[in-house]
């Protein structure tokens, strides 16, 4: 996914990204059933947001999902890097 040229990210600092999001992840066991989005098999997302009181859900698919979910932004991979690390990014 972070090879896509459509993300943007350099070849080197790949592994780099991935270590900042697995340092700053948090494992969730949602507590609710939602009914959010347009797919129900991306419920369980938001679910998991939604429990997080997550900033952002990062997705690839947003036409399922709404635009937000009470505090939590849904955005796409090359959105949260251009807010996250912009340094990552191609010049």
């Amino acid at each position: 996914m972070l090879a896509r040229p459509a993300i943007g990210v350099r070849k080197g600092h790949r592994v780099q990204l991935l270590q900042l999001i697995k340092n700053r992840s948090l494992l969730v066991a949602p507590y609710r059933r939602l009914k959010i989005t347009s797919d129900p098999d991306d419920n369980k997302f938001v679910e998991c947001a939604d429990t997080a009181r997550a900033d952002y859900l990062i997705t690839g698919n947003g036409r399922h999902f709404p635009r937000f979910w009470k505090g939590t932004k849904i955005i796409t991979p090359r959105e949260f890097i251009e807010v996250a690390v912009p340094h990552l990014l191609r010049g």
